[in-house]
């Protein structure tokens, strides 16, 4: 812990949620869309590529992106789409290649295919668009586009917003628009960014009960900033949490959409944390010594629940985190990789099958599995700004969304003149 507070700014590359919108949006709008500081990372790259091969030409440039757009949907009439670990777009590209008049290959890689996709293939069959899917509904599909003329229908968001941004982000190429009837969304403001982003490209929506509904439209094309990443962000939020020191974050501010800004606005304060929030910037100031927040339901901004996971050792008291059950069906099963994680490294910890709870205690350092899961990564490298020894099996997980985390992470704590050792990663 450091003995005054050290203010360290942080860079925190761009949105992944907001920049596979904006892919998308621009891939649909008329003319070319260009996209400031992109972020650049294994996601956004495949969801870029796959772009390309539906026949939407993108040019990646270090600040600037390009997307030309076809409000008719996919140019090609044959392309095979190779997704990655990417969920957003093995979501997002089924329905938008559902727009078009051909045969589409939607794949990726073995950790994709294991998680579900069955609510998005049933909303989509259910507007007449034929998918082949394999054993279990899962990847690899082959979708033919049928030109999707709309509609309604109704579908299970119970596991994954995604399905319903999905079919939100393309419904202004359908003929007669769509009402999509949400059951039971979970991480709800992932859907409000997308509709505000719509709204941003000229479609506009309503979401009134449990109904969303989408006019036919054209996006417009312009020239769009990708805002800092906001789950990213809670891992330098954090880190200022558990060392007593201060972190800004630029670029993210009060007019931000993204519900995972709420980590730090409303589950830090909590937890005895400065939280200064502007136009422009965050800053979070950490305690001297970190209180627990007691029980936190966190089904809205569930990509958060490991960071808070992470730090809960350092607190004063237990710390139960609730209503996160679709965080078994992400990149791995969350609550077993985290929970596991903090138990090599010494914590106490209990779980079920929405909900997982930490004990305060020192932990001690370990080799943590990733389970090439990003946020395992990220997570527990706060755990490693206050323990030395912790070690990762996988460090380049962290690809998926932030290439340069582990760099940014050494440069965080030479900032604050914490040791060396502290929140590195090594095989």
């Amino acid at each position: 812990m450091s003995s005054a507070p050290r203010e360290v700014v942080a860079r925190v590359p761009g949105s992944k949620s907001i920049m596979a919108r904006a892919l998308l949006i621009a891939a649909l709008a008329e003319g070319t869309t260009r996209l400031v500081a992109p972020l650049a990372a294994a996601d956004t790259v495949a969801f870029a590529t796959g772009l390309d091969s539906l026949g939407f030409p993108v040019t990646r440039e270090p600040e600037v992106w390009t997307v030309t757009g076809d409000p008719a949907g996919p140019p090609t009439t044959e392309a095979t789409v190779w997704c990655n670990d990417s969920g957003t777009a093995a979501r997002f590209v089924p329905a938008l290649a559902a727009l078009g008049r051909g045969r589409y290959v939607i794949d990726g890689s073995a950790q994709m295919r294991a998680r579900p996709m069955a609510p998005l293939l049933t909303a989509l069959r259910g507007l007449g668009v034929r998918i082949d899917a394999a054993p279990g509904d899962s990847l690899p599909w082959v979708v033919h586009g049928a030109h999707v003329a709309g509609g309604t229908i109704e579908v299970d968001a119970s596991l994954s917003s995604q399905y319903l941004s999905a079919l939100c982000l393309s419904a202004p190429a359908m003929r007669n628009g769509l009402k999509v009837q949400a059951r039971n969304p979970v991480s709800a403001p992932y859907v409000h960014l997308t509709l505000a982003m719509m709204r941003q490209f000229g479609v506009e929506s309503s979401w009134e009960d449990s109904t969303i509904t989408i006019p036919p439209g054209t996006y417009r094309a312009q020239e769009y900033r990708i805002e800092p990443d906001a789950s990213t962000a809670s891992y330098f939020f954090a880190a200022a949490a558990v060392t007593g020191n201060t972190v800004t974050v630029p670029g993210l501010g009060r007019r931000s959409r993204q519900g995972d800004l709420r980590f730090a606005t409303e589950i830090l304060p909590t937890m005895g944390c400065r939280v200064d929030v502007d136009d422009d910037s965050v800053t979070v100031t950490g305690p001297a010594q970190l209180r627990s927040p007691g029980t936190v339901a966190m089904r809205d901004i569930s990509d958060t629940m490991m960071t808070l996971a992470a730090i809960a050792p350092f607190a004063d008291a237990p710390t139960r985190i609730t209503d996160v059950a679709n965080c078994r069906v992400k990149e791995s099963d969350r609550i077993d990789a985290i929970t596991t994680a903090l138990t090599a490294c010494g914590v106490s910890t209990r779980s079920g099958p929405d909900w997982l709870e930490i004990d305060p205690g020192t932990p001690t350092g370990a080799l943590v599995q990733t389970r090439s899961d990003h946020r395992i990564a990220m997570s527990m490298s706060v755990t490693g700004l206050r323990t030395p020894g912790i070690e990762f099996d996988e460090p380049s997980c962290v690809d998926k969304t932030f290439p340069q985390f582990h760099e940014e992470f050494a440069a965080l704590a030479r900032g604050w003149d914490l040791p060396l050792d502290s929140g590195r990663s090594r095989v």
